[in-house]
């Protein structure tokens, strides 16, 4: 800690390097723009570089600079996250959820307002990836929800959140009545998901069909799969629990349904650690999402 340059100095720095002026760096923090300038001075004199590019009626930050206002921006959120957290009343309780991005976009994320609205002395702090957790390990995230691969320990109860049809969706545009629903799959645009549990081929050979030898889009996260289909660039082999919207909205349309066989698996699961399934805002949340889900609880 003895290393790390006043604080005083850092906070003058990342307005200034926020707002790329320091006048208005001065205003924000209620000091003179004199004063600000004389902070970052000696700030950069004890990294012994210039952290700005100074311009006539503007300032702008160093690569060095915008690097160092990055990283003091993200920790900063997090200083005012937990201060705001001591100011919270006696009964309110943080519930740090760790879930799969598109999970927490394209279905998540629209029903947790009414989570909220029945537990407002609950405040949810969501973070995403990819990756599974250790709850074990991560001791700083209450629950997680992830994407086929789970981390299963001693002390880690997981339950699957209910099989997920996985099927073909375009857009309504794309289709051409005069021809069969098989004819249509070969000849459209493919998309690929790249970290789906079903790849086209798998559901090309599932379906007795041949895989058509031709250049795919690719993306990394179903939501954005999904948004691609909707705007048309081809069919998208996808959850139909992560398109419910589009679907109910007339943007994506099932292709073949009725004609094609489709696989319906448990790809998403719910994790606590054992000794806290009974902490009041995790018993909540897990009985809200397992209903949601129309999962049976195991309490």
């Amino acid at each position: 800690m003895n290393k790390i340059p006043k604080f005083i100095l850092l906070r003058a720095f990342e307005a200034a390097a926020r707002l790329q002026s320091f006048t208005l760096a001065a205003q924000e923090l209620h000091l003179t723009q004199s004063a600000i300038s004389h902070q970052v001075r000696e700030l950069e004199g004890y990294f012994g570089r210039p952290l700005f590019i100074r311009k006539n009626r503007s300032v702008e930050p160093t690569p060095e600079g915008a690097r160092l206002q990055a990283n003091l921006s993200r920790v900063f959120d997090a200083l005012e996250a937990a201060c705001n957290e001591v100011a919270l009343t006696p009964s309110a309780e943080v519930l740090n959820l760790y879930c799969a991005p598109s999970f927490a976009a394209k279905w998540l994320g629209p029903r947790l307002p009414e989570f909220m609205e029945h537990h407002p002395d609950i405040t949810i702090r969501l973070s995403t990836g990819a990756e599974p957790i250790d709850l074990t390990r991560v001791q700083d995230v209450d629950v997680a929800i992830t994407y086929v691969n789970v981390f299963e320990r001693p002390g880690v109860d997981v339950i699957a959140l209910g099989k997920e049809r996985t099927v073909p969706l375009c857009a309504p545009g794309l289709l051409d009545d005069r021809l069969t629903a098989s004819q249509q799959i070969t000849e459209l645009p493919l998309i690929e998901s790249q970290l789906s549990h079903t790849s086209w081929s798998d559901w090309f050979t599932l379906n007795g069909l041949r895989l058509p030898k031709r250049p795919r889009p690719s993306f990394d996260r179903a939501a954005l799969v999904i948004s691609a289909a909707v705007d048309g660039m081809g069919v998208a082999l996808e959850s139909v629990r992560l398109a419910e919207r589009e679907i109910l909205r007339g943007e994506l349309i099932e292709l073949g349904r009725n004609v094609f066989i489709e696989k319906s698996v448990e790809t998403h699961f719910f994790s606590c650690r054992t000794n806290e399934r009974k902490v009041n805002k995790i018993r909540l949340f897990k009985s809200w999402l397992l209903a949601k889900c129309e999962v049976a609880g195991d309490d």
